[in-house]
C-alpha cells in the first residue's frame, strides 16, 4: 500500500500491519476484501486520470506559485466583504491549531466544553450588538442566513395569513445585490414572491407577511427604519434586518428600534476575506422564535452533580432528527469563524469594539469632507463606513478605475456610475490620503495629504447607541496576549479533537487533516483577497478553481462542477434545485415527489423540503438494503410526478448495495432524476463513482472526504458534480450577470477552504486516493471483525462485509442490563474518545467509521476500549456490578468528582478513570460530568448573562 511520501503519512496502515488485519477479517489480500465489498458491475475500468502525485515539498512550491499569481490590492469595494485584522494570538492559537479544527460538532457536551464556552461568547457579541435576547451559534454566509430568515417569517405566519395564503416578501430595492440573489434562489420552490421596493414608499397589501432591509443599506446609507417597522408590525407583519454587525457599536441596533430577526456576517469581527469565506454569518431573533430559528444554539445546564456547563439546547431540532418537519436543512455551520469572531470580541472588548468602529467611520467622515470639497457628490448623508459616490463632469468612471488601479486600489463601481469607497478597520492614514489623491487626479485639483484623521462623527443624534454592549466579565479580562493565549488555551484543553484520538463518528469521515494542507491558509494572498476583485487580480485562486474543478469532474466522472455550496447541506439543497431547473426547462416542473430511502443520509428529507419537493420514504429490507420492490412500486405508482431520487452510496447502513444499478435504471424509466448523496464518497474514490454507478449528479462534503477540518462543526464545503444535461443549470451569481439559482453569497463559496483539498488531491494522486479507500474499507471491517462477537454488526454486504464503516447493535445489551447506547457513549470519554454517532441511521445503536487515517495500533486501542466496556456490562449482567451504581450510568467521571474528598460508588476510582494502561499513559481529563439535557431546554439560557438562580 505505501506509495507516495504524502500518501504514506496520510494512511495509517503500513504493510506490516496488513497481513494482521486481514487474517482477522478472514481474506487472503486486500484486492480479495475490495472484490467481495463493491459490487463488480459499478467498479471503474481505468484508473482516474490524474496528474501524478506531488511530494510536500513540490506541491508547497506549487502553492506558493498559485498564491504568487494573486495580487493584494487595497479593496474598498465592500458589499458584505472588508479587509479586517486577525489577532495573532487567535490566528496562531485557534486558526493554525489542530484541537480547534479538527474537533467535531458538540453534540457530546462532556469532552466539548472548551469550543461551547467559545460559541457562547459569539453568541453573547451578537446578542449585545444587535440587542436582540436570543442568537444561533452561527449559519454559513450572510445571505443563507436573509433566505433562512425570508422562510422562518413565511413558517411564523398567523393563521389569518395563512388562510390568506399571504405570500409575498417585502424587500428593500437597497440590499446587497448577492443577498437577493439568494434570497430569489430559496423563494421560488417555497412559494414565496419576492417584491422588490422602496421601503419608503412600501404598501403593507395583505398578501405580504414580511419584510428584510438592510442596515447600513447597499449604498452605504444609514435609514431610519423606526416608522416603517411601526407600520409593518400594524400589518401583522415580520422584519427582518440585514446588519453590519461592527456598525452597530456606533448605530442604534435594530433590537431597540423592533426588529423580528437581525442577521447578518461577522467576518469583519477579525476573520480574512478569503476571496468570499469561510466566514460565519449571524442570526438573532425574538425568545419567542426560538424553536423555528434555523441553527445551532449553545445554552446553559448542569451536570449531575449541579455544577453549571455548556450544552447544545434544542438538539431535537436537527435537521437529520427532524427530518422534513425540520425548520432547515443548515447542517453544516461556521463554529470555527464564529469562534475566532467571539475571541475577536473578547480581546478587544467593548472599548476596543468601539475604537475600531469609531476609527473607521471618522475616516468615513473625513474622506466624505475632502471628496466633497474635491467637487464630488456624496449621495448619502448619513452612513457608518461607506460612501456612494457622484462624479463630477470632468470625471468619468474609466479615468477615475485607471488611475485607482495604477495605485493598486479597488473602488466598487455601481451600473449607474456611481463610486463606491467602503472604509474597513485596515485603512490607515497614508491609505486615505492616498484615496484623495487619487480622486483629486480624476478631478484634476491638487490635494494635501493631512497629518491625523480628525475623531469625527456624522451619524445624527437619534441614530446613534446609547446603550453599552459586551458588559460580561469575559470580554474585560482578556486584553493582552498573554492573559488571552492562557485563556484559549483553558478552553483547548476542554475539548476532545483528532489531535488526542480517532474519532470514529460514522458517515462525518474525521480524517487527517495534515499540516501541509492547511499552512497555505496562512498566507495573505489567500486570505486577504476580496471576493468581487477583478479576476486578473485573483489569477492564482482561479487556476485552483479550475483545475480543482477538474479534479472532481474525474474522480466523480461528470461533466461539470459547482463550487459555490458552502455546506454539504447546501450541496444537497442546489442539486435538487439544479434538476427542478431542468425539469421545468423540458416542460415536467410539475413533478414534485422526492424519493428517498430510510438509508440515506438525514439532511435529505430537510433538503426536499426546502427545495420545494416532497418527501416519499422507501422501505428497507432487514438486511439494511433498500427495498427495491416497494422503490418499483412507489417509483411506477409515481411516476408522473417522480422528481428524483435522493440516494446515499454505500449508504448510512454501512453497505454497498448490490442493486444500485438497477435501483438508477428504475428512477431513469420513470422520467426522474438520480441525486447521490456524497457523504460516504470515501468509500468511492478510485474504485467506483456517481456517474458510473447512473447516477445524474452528485454534492461532496470537503470536509469529510477531502480532507477539510470539520472546525467544531463548520466550515464546510459541498461542491455539486452533474451530468452533461444538467450543465446549464448550475448555479451562477449576480456579479457574473447571471443569478440563476445562486445558494451563495460570494461567486465561488467559502473559497479559502479550496486549498486544502486541492492539496490532498493533488499531493495523493490517483494511486494514494484509491489507496486511501481501500484502506477505509479495510479499517471498518476489521473493527467489524474485532467487535462482532461481542457487540454484534447491524448490517453486512451481501458477501458479509461492511464499506467504510458499520453500526454496532445495543438495543439487546439495554434489554438485558439496562445499559443504552447513550451510556457506552459516555464511558468511551474516560477512555479519552469521542462517543461514535449515536442512535443513527438506526435508533438504540452505534455508527462507527475509522477512516483510513488511523493506525493499527489506535484501532486496536480502541477496540480494547470497546471490549472493556463489554466486560464491564457483562458485570452488570452478572450481578457482579451494581444495575444503580456502575462506571457505565455514572461515566463520564470528572477530575473534579475522582480527586475530590467523597467518592461514593461500589467501584473504585482507579477504576472510574484508569480502567487501561493506555488510559493511564495519555488520560484526557474530562471537566465536567453528565450533563442535564432536559433542564438546559427547560430553561435556555443562550447568552453570558444566564443564570439558574
Amino acid at each position: 500500500m505505501r506509495t507516495t511520501t504524502f500518501a504514506n503519512r496520510h494512511i495509517g496502515i503500513g504493510e506490516k500491519d496488513l497481513a494482521v488485519m486481514l487474517e482477522k477479517i478472514g481474506v487472503e489480500s486486500l484486492d480479495e476484501l475490495v472484490n467481495k465489498t463493491i459490487p463488480a458491475n459499478i467498479r471503474l475500468k481505468e484508473k482516474l486520470k490524474l496528474e501524478p502525485a506531488m511530494t510536500e515539498r513540490e506541491f508547497s512550491e506549487h502553492i506558493a506559485w498559485l498564491a504568487s499569481k494573486n495580487k493584494i490590492y487595497k479593496s474598498y469595494i465592500g458589499a458584505g466583504w472588508y479587509d479586517t485584522v486577525t489577532p495573532a494570538v487567535i490566528q496562531r492559537n485557534v486558526f493554525e491549531n489542530p484541537v480547534w479544527y479538527t474537533s467535531y460538532t458538540p453534540y457530546q457536551a462532556e469532552i466539548s466544553q472548551g469550543r461551547l464556552e467559545a460559541l457562547l461568547n459569539f453568541q453573547t457579541v451578537v446578542c449585545d450588538l444587535t440587542a436582540m435576547p436570543l442568537s444561533n451559534c452561527s449559519l454559513l454566509d450572510e445571505a443563507t442566513a436573509a433566505a433562512e430568515a425570508a422562510t422562518m417569517m413565511f413558517g411564523l405566519r398567523s393563521r389569518a395569513q395563512q388562510k390568506a395564503n399571504a405570500n409575498t416578501l417585502f424587500v428593500d430595492e437597497e440590499i446587497f445585490p448577492q443577498v437577493l440573489a439568494v434570497i430569489r434562489t430559496r423563494a421560488v420552490p417555497q412559494g414565496i414572491n419576492v417584491k422588490i421596493g422602496s421601503y419608503k414608499t412600501a404598501a403593507f397589501t395583505p398578501d405580504i407577511f414580511g419584510c428584510i432591509i438592510q442596515y447600513p443599506n447597499n449604498s452605504g446609507s444609514v435609514e431610519d427604519y423606526r416608522a416603517f417597522t411601526e407600520q409593518a408590525h400594524a400589518a401583522g407583519c415580520k422584519v427582518a434586518v440585514g446588519a453590519d454587525i461592527l456598525s452597530l457599536a456606533l448605530l442604534t441596533p435594530p433590537g431597540e428600534w423592533g426588529a423580528d430577526i437581525v442577521y447578518g456576517s461577522t467576518q469583519r469581527l477579525g476573520i480574512p476575506m478569503f476571496y468570499g469565506g469561510p466566514s460565519a454569518a449571524y442570526f438573532a431573533t425574538r425568545d419567542e422564535y426560538k424553536r423555528n430559528m434555523p441553527g445551532r444554539i449553545i445554552g446553559l445546564s448542569k451536570d449531575k452533580y449541579g455544577h453549571i456547563c455548556y450544552r447544545m439546547a434544542l438538539q431535537t431540532r436537527e435537521q437529520h432528527i427532524k427530518r422534513e418537519r425540520a425548520t432547515s436543512n443548515i447542517c453544516t455551520a461556521q463554529a470555527l469563524l464564529a469562534t475566532m469572531a467571539g475571541f475577536y470580541a473578547v480581546y478587544h472588548g467593548a472599548e476596543g469594539i468601539r475604537e475600531i468602529a469609531g476609527k473607521i467611520h471618522a475616516n468615513a467622515s473625513w474622506l466624505a469632507t475632502q471628496l466633497a470639497g474635491l467637487g464630488y457628490a456624496i449621495k448619502n448623508e448619513t452612513f457608518f463606513d461607506t460612501l456612494r459616490i457622484g462624479l463630477p463632469e470632468q470625471v468619468t468612471v474609466q479615468k477615475l478605475r485607471t488611475i485607482a488601479l495604477s495605485k493598486n486600489i479597488n473602488l466598487r463601481y455601481f451600473g449607474n456610475g456611481d463610486i463606491g469607497v467602503s472604509i474597513d478597520e485596515t485603512t490607515t492614514l497614508a491609505d486615505s490620503n492616498l484615496l484623495v489623491t487619487v480622486f483629486g487626479i480624476a478631478a484634476e485639483k491638487s490635494t494635501h495629504d493631512a497629518a491625523e484623521i480628525p475623531d469625527s462623527a456624522s451619524i445624527p443624534e437619534g441614530l446613534r447607541r446609547q446603550s453599552s454592549f459586551l458588559t460580561h466579565d469575559i470580554f474585560k479580562k482578556y486584553h493582552t496576549e498573554t492573559e488571552m493565549m492562557r485563556y484559549i488555551k483553558r478552553l483547548e484543553r476542554k475539548d476532545i479533537s483528532l489531535a488526542h484520538s480517532m474519532i470514529s463518528l460514522g458517515s462525518c469521515t474525521m480524517k487527517l487533516n495534515a499540516a501541509a494542507e492547511m499552512l497555505p491558509l496562512s498566507n495573505a494572498a489567500w486570505m486577504n483577497i476580496h471576493p468581487l476583485v477583478p479576476e486578473d487580480q485573483a489569477e492564482g485562486y482561479q487556476i485552483l478553481i479550475k483545475n480543482l474543478s477538474a479534479q472532481l469532474e474525474t474522480i466523480t466522472g461528470f461533466a461539470g462542477v459547482t463550487l459555490q455550496p458552502n455546506s454539504g447541506a447546501a450541496g444537497e439543497y442546489t442539486g435538487l434545485r439544479i434538476i427542478r431547473s431542468y425539469l421545468e426547462s423540458i416542460g415536467e416542473g410539475h413533478r414534485h415527489l422526492v424519493l428517498i430511502p430510510a438509508s440515506a443520509h438525514g439532511t435529505n428529507p430537510a433538503s426536499a423540503v426546502q427545495a420545494g419537493y416532497e418527501p416519499l420514504t422507501c422501505a428497507c429490507d432487514e438486511h439494511g438494503n433498500v427495498d427495491i420492490e416497494d422503490l418499483k412500486a412507489k417509483a411506477e405508482a409515481n411516476k408522473e410526478n417522480l422528481a428524483a431520487l435522493m440516494i446515499t452510496y454505500p449508504s448510512t447502513h454501512g453497505i454497498f448495495e448490490e442493486d444500485i444499478a438497477e435501483i438508477c435504471r428504475i428512477i431513469h424509466r420513470c422520467g426522474a432524476q438520480v441525486y447521490m448523496d456524497g457523504a460516504n464518497m470515501n468509500a468511492q474514490v478510485g474504485l467506483t463513482n456517481p456517474a458510473t454507478i447512473g447516477a445524474d449528479l452528485c454534492h461532496l462534503n470537503l470536509h469529510k472526504t477531502f480532507a477539510s477540518p470539520h472546525g467544531g462543526g463548520g466550515p464546510g464545503v459541498g461542491p455539486v458534480c452533474v451530468s452533461e444535461h444538467l450543465l446549464p443549470f448550475l448555479p451562477g451569481h449576480v456579479s457574473f450577470g447571471n443569478e440563476q439559482n445562486e445558494v451563495s453569497a460570494a461567486p465561488y463559496g467559502s473559497a479559502g477552504i479550496l486549498p486544502i483539498t486541492y492539496a490532498y488531491i493533488c499531493m495523493m494522486g490517483e494511486e494514494g486516493l484509491r489507496h486511501a479507500t481501500e484502506a477505509a474499507i479495510l479499517n471498518a471491517n476489521y473493527l467489524a471483525a474485532c467487535l462482532k462477537d461481542t457487540y454484534g454488526i447491524v448490517y453486512r454486504g451481501s458477501k458479509g462485509f461492511v464499506g467504510h464503516e458499520m453500526i454496532l447493535e445495543c438495543r439487546k445489551i439495554h434489554e438485558e442490563s439496562g445499559i443504552s447506547e447513550n451510556d457506552i457513549s459516555k464511558r468511551l470519554m474516560d477512555f479519552g474518545y469521542h462517543a461514535p454517532t449515536l442512535s443513527f441511521p438506526v435508533h438504540g445503536t452505534l455508527m462507527i467509521e475509522p477512516t483510513e487515517s488511523e493506525s493499527l495500533a489506535e484501532l486496536d486501542r480502541f477496540v480494547n476500549a470497546m471490549l472493556t466496556i463489554w466486560d464491564e456490562i457483562e458485570e452488570i449482567k452478572n450481578g457482579d456490578a451494581s444495575k444503580e451504581d456502575n462506571v457505565l450510568l455514572n461515566a463520564p467521571h470528572p477530575e473534579y468528582e475522582v480527586v475530590g474528598n467523597k467518592w461514593q460508588h461500589m467501584y473504585s476510582r482507579e477504576k472510574a478513570a484508569y480502567p487501561t494502561e493506555d488510559v493511564r499513559e495519555n488520560k484526557f481529563w474530562i471537566n465536567v460530568a453528565r450533563i442535564d439535557n432536559t433542564l438546559g431546554d427547560r430553561k435556555l439560557l443562550p447568552t453570558r448573562y444566564g443564570s439558574f438562580d
